[in-house]
């Protein structure tokens, strides 16, 4: 396998079954990737994988479980040996949302009453099982020759942004998902800093609004245009920059 796959690029998306994910690792496949399916359910990431066709292969992975990226990990070092690209996209925006609207539950999610649980699970998925799944796999990224990770986070988590009064979406700020992503900004920005005299370039972009199962399909935009900027950043060389958070197409979002 490893002399096979030793002239592609290797990337794995995390959160790969669906949304987002499943429309990058279709892309990346189509410009030549080799193309890991992270999943937490295996059997999901098969049935995407195989929907997708030669080049992707499905990978059980559940963020929260540091047994899962072991072995994830275990698995790519023992199939392939490296790791050129990191797509960190799984995410879960609530726990407990059900069929209310955004708006409804934005009532029922502010700092005043949001469930701590709420707040734990949608963190232990959105940002230390980021921190996780990058500390299991930074061996392998180390293998590329040009390695690169890409974080998924959300315009919403932006702190100057959100402290802006004129700001749209600054009402239903929580510190649920909105919150996770701040955080997910700063570990991020963590990495960047220690990673930035390396190789391993490190990119924080914003899908926008899309219409996915995150946001019980509330979203603008669709699958192709909320990937567009995770897939137009992704297939970064190796001279093109890191330490980026944008949307798209190339748009700086502030810290």
């Amino acid at each position: 396998m490893k002399n096979e796959t030793k002239n592609k690029r290797l990337a794995l998306v995390t959160g790969a079954n669906q949304g987002v994910g499943l429309q990058v690792a279709k892309e990346l496949v189509e410009t030549g990737h080799l193309v890991l399916l992270g999943s937490r359910e295996l059997a999901k990431g098969e049935l995407a994988a195989a929907a997708i066709g030669d080049g992707a292969i499905a990978v059980q992975i559940d963020v929260t479980d540091q047994a899962s990226i072991k072995a994830a990990a275990a698995l790519i070092r023992e199939k392939f040996g490296y790791l050129d690209l990191l797509v960190n996209n799984a995410a879960i925006s609530n726990t407990r949302k059900g069929n209310m609207s955004l708006l409804e539950f934005s009532k029922i999610s502010r700092a005043s009453n949001i469930s701590l649980d709420e707040v734990r699970s949608i963190w232990e998925t959105n940002v230390f099982g980021v921190l996780a799944v990058y500390q299991a796999m930074l061996p392998l990224l180390r293998q590329s020759a040009a390695p690169r990770i890409v974080n998924v986070s959300s315009g919403v988590g932006s702190l100057t942004t959100n402290a802006d009064p004129a700001f749209p979406y600054r009402a239903i700020f929580s510190p649920g998902y909105a919150a996770s992503k701040t955080a997910l900004n700063a570990i991020t920005l963590a990495m960047m800093i220690e990673l930035e005299n390396t190789n391993i370039k490190v990119n924080l972009v914003s899908p926008g609004f899309t219409s996915t199962a995150l946001n019980n399909f509330e979203g603008t935009e669709s699958i192709e245009d909320g990937s567009r900027e995770v897939v137009r950043v992704a297939l970064f060389g190796p001279d093109d920059p890191s330490g980026t958070f944008t949307r798209w197409e190339n748009v700086n979002i502030p810290w």
